[in-house]
């Protein structure tokens, strides 16, 4: 995508300002990827190869982006008078770092980055359950059972795991975000605005409540498992009690697009 093709999508009246920044980048299940201009919708992004991090296709065309993205920046910062390549101040740097170590260090932090790993764990704990249960639903699509729906089993069962898998690590990097926004405060005049941290913190909880929904979808497949995925549902339930605590109007901020009438 060259410059001009950039800024003529930009001016695109049809385009919800910011929807991009609260979302939760699953683009596959988004209703507004025709209102968003972080979605390219041309056909050479059909292509799977471009859509697949392992492919040497993705990287080139992600180089693409970004060096038209800093072309344009570089070019909207010289027409500020503003030098790009001056280092930021010491006491700058050195007040961002004591930031980002107090959001890590934060209990939210902390646990989001722990459920991501329990989620890695369980699913590694479970590869034996997943086979049994694939044989069983194959099983019965061979002998078409009365009274069963092998098909939709497998298709929520899937839909479960995507879900779960999408979140995993979602939830912790929009914490951080949502933590490193609250510490470094609001900056003047803008006190009277919704704050980018309570709508990073929104998406996280957001993230949360879907994560539990689907590890309850997950105890149907796997009764016998049942007490683990429990531990998950109440690991999640408490962070998210503590989110909502560290962010008390985060539930209320309207993300541009999702919770505010469509125009």
């Amino acid at each position: 995508m060259d410059k001009d093709d950039l800024l003529r999508r930009a001016r695109d009246p049809k385009n919800i300002p910011g929807i991009y920044n609260y979302c939760d980048r699953w683009c596959e299940r988004c209703a507004f990827t025709s209102r968003c201009l972080n979605y390219d919708p041309r056909e050479k992004f059909a292509d799977p190869a471009k859509k697949d991090i392992a492919n040497q296709a993705f990287w080139d065309e992600l180089q693409e982006t970004m060096e038209t993205t800093m072309e344009m920046i570089r070019e909207m910062a010289e027409e500020e008078g503003i030098d790009l390549d001056e280092p930021p101040p010491e006491e700058y740097v050195k007040e961002q770092e004591k930031i980002r170590k107090a959001a890590r260090d934060h209990e939210v932090a902390r646990l989001s980055h722990r459920y991501s790993k329990m989620v890695d764990e369980w699913f590694k704990g479970s590869e034996g359950a997943f086979k049994e249960k694939g044989d069983e639903l194959g099983q019965q699509v061979l002998l078409d059972l009365p009274r069963t729906s092998p098909l939709v089993e497998a298709i929520s069962l899937e839909d479960a795991v995507e879900v779960i898998r999408w979140y995993q690590h979602f939830i912790h990097v929009k914490l951080q975000r949502a933590l490193h926004g609250m510490m470094e405060g609001v900056p003047e005049g803008l006190e009277d605005y919704p704050k980018d941290s309570d709508g990073s913190a929104k998406i996280a909880l957001i993230g949360m409540d879907r994560s539990i929904a689907a590890w309850g979808e997950m105890r149907k497949f796997f009764p016998e498992k049942e007490d683990a995925i429990l531990n998950q549902i109440v690991f999640l339930d408490r962070l998210r009690e503590k989110t909502e605590k560290a962010f008390p109007e985060a539930r209320a901020f309207v993300r541009p697009g999702f919770d505010d009438p469509p125009r």
